[in-house]
């Protein structure tokens, strides 16, 4: 288990509190703890739920992970659970978040996610004056952080998605469109299952009653709410776009397989009538007044060519060949 753990007060940084040290410092009562937890094992857990004295729910939504953005209030303390994603060459790599967020201490205990908070802690410390909001205003840089992280991916998946409308029409393979493009949409669920939770759970941190560690910051919650907004609606505008170039792609694919069909139809006919032809001449009957012709095999072979030449010119013009 990663730890990382600092006192606060006034704003400012106090000192690195050692893992043994916790519930010293805790029980001092005095200032912020912020404490930072990776991939702890059930034990670890455990020590730490006895520590912070967690609601033993909270705690086993932690441990068990893999659960719904979510935000749940104990008596004097707030719980939150937010999805970190993580680009992971061509997949999207869902990590954990869990938010455990007093007066006297915030606890995070990151699941499955490589990128950490550490440039969120260093935003926090060049702001001692907003620092002196408590608690509550480290949870809403934690928030606007990984929500921030949100729209990287987002802007990739817009990027990606007017590249494969280009390609659409320019002739690529018609079945590797369709592919990026459910890969595109099941990238676009997997955002929406963490941010259209988390918006619903932010929205209870501003405006109505808004829990006592959050009091005066309904403006930053506010901002949150916002990005998520914007989110959700790029999402879904993205989802019909989505839709809308796999109609198209498979129409294209239809006008494809027409052609080919006119194509195939209009050489049909070419071969078709020299077949008639020949077929004619090939029954051999003996009374067959063409047979004892001199230029009978000219006029046949010459008819054959004028027909085949008329349609070949009324296929080009209408377009079938």
């Amino acid at each position: 288990m990663l730890v990382n753990s600092v006192a606060y007060k006034d704003g400012k940084k106090v000192a690195d509190v050692a893992q043994e040290e916790i519930h010293t410092w805790l029980a001092r009562n005095d200032g912020i703890l912020w404490v930072a937890v990776r991939d702890p094992e059930p034990h670890e857990l455990e020590k730490l739920e006895e520590q912070f004295d967690l609601h033993p729910l909270a705690v086993e939504d932690a441990r068990h992970g893999h659960q719904r953005p979510k935000f749940e209030e104990y008596g004097d303390s707030l719980f939150f659970v937010l999805h970190m994603l993580e680009p992971d060459g061509d997949d999207l790599h869902v990590g954990e978040v869990d938010i455990f967020v007093a007066r006297n201490y915030v606890l995070s205990v990151r699941s499955r996610s490589e990128r950490n908070f550490q440039d969120v802690r260093a935003r926090c410390e060049r702001e001692p004056e907003l620092m002196q909001h408590g608690t509550g205003y480290i949870l809403y840089a934690l928030m606007d952080a990984v929500v921030d992280r949100y729209f990287p991916i987002l802007d990739d998946i817009e990027t990606r998605l007017e590249t494969i409308e280009d390609q659409i029409f320019a002739g690529t393979s018609p079945r590797a469109n369709i592919e990026a493009l459910y890969d595109l949409k099941q990238k676009l669920v997997t955002l929406k299952h963490a941010t259209a939770p988390l918006h619903e759970a932010v929205s209870k941190l501003h405006g109505g009653r808004v829990p006592q560690l959050c009091a005066g910051l309904g403006e930053y919650f506010r901002d949150v709410a916002d990005h998520l907004g914007r989110i959700n609606q790029s999402i879904d505008a993205a989802r019909e776009m989505i839709t809308t170039a796999i109609s198209v792609n498979l129409s294209l694919i239809t006008l494809q397989e027409n052609e080919v069909t006119k194509r195939l139809a209009g050489y049909a006919a070419l071969v078709a009538v020299p077949t008639l032809i020949a077929g004619i001449y090939g029954m051999n009957f003996q009374h067959m007044p063409e047979l004892g012709w001199v230029w009978g095999y000219p006029l046949a072979i010459s008819a054959m060519v004028i027909i085949d030449g008329y349609l070949f010119w009324r296929f080009r013009k209408a377009k079938w060949l």
